[in-house]
């Protein structure tokens, strides 16, 4: 096997229907496949945004985990991706009309991009579980109503938390970030390769 883990060990699973965090993990050079993992998200009364996105990405693996035996050795990557601005959750809008009160709401100012990472191996009542949550802070240049809508009329935003994505035509939008890029489009790279390494059989002493 060829990339970065040549002795990973482990047959490697995205957990996600996301085209944006398939393309991201393609570049780490390791074969996968991608299953889409069938559960609710909802945040609870009182849950932090933190809380929120760590228990959904682990949601998320464990779902998946738990359709292989544990003898396949089967390792899920499994992420979650919010926006917060203000203490409010931006996830994906409702209609039109919700992305462009989003996009207003962060017009000339930061908001926090947070994705929760997991990747987890073994059996979901046992699994080894080795996980993040990383943040990232945006800053948007001021917002006409005419840029607004013209970005909500491309349709881009209706499927993306927050109503934009950085790496499409909504990067025009963006001034600068603080943390992250591949963060704000789904996946945080840096630090899944830090938990990938978490799983890979350390060489053998000479």
């Amino acid at each position: 096997m060829s990339g970065i883990f040549e002795n990973l060990g482990h047959r490697l699973i995205l957990a996600s229907s996301s085209p944006r965090r398939r393309e991201l993990l393609s570049h780490l050079g390791y074969p996968f496949s991608v299953e889409v993992p069938d559960i609710e998200e909802r945040r609870r009364d009182g849950e932090a945004a933190e809380a929120y996105v760590q228990r959904n990405a682990r949601e998320k693996a464990l779902a998946v985990l738990a359709k292989h035996p544990p003898a396949e050795a089967s390792l899920v990557i499994a992420a979650d991706t919010i926006g917060v601005v203000d203490d409010h959750i931006l996830e994906k809008p409702l209609d039109p009309e919700d992305a462009k009160r989003m996009l207003a709401s962060m017009s000339g100012r930061s908001h926090d991009v947070l994705t929760g990472l997991v990747v987890a191996s073994g059996s979901p009542k046992s699994a080894h579980v080795a996980e993040i949550v990383v943040r990232t802070s945006v800053f948007f240049k001021n917002l006409s109503s005419r840029e607004i809508d013209f970005y909500v009329g491309t349709g881009e935003p209706l499927d993306k938390a927050g109503a934009y994505g950085i790496q499409g035509i909504g990067g025009f939008m963006v001034e600068k970030i603080q943390g992250s890029y591949s963060n704000v489009v789904g996946l945080p790279l840096v630090e899944l390769i830090d938990l990938l390494a978490s799983f890979t059989p350390s060489p053998p002493k000479s």
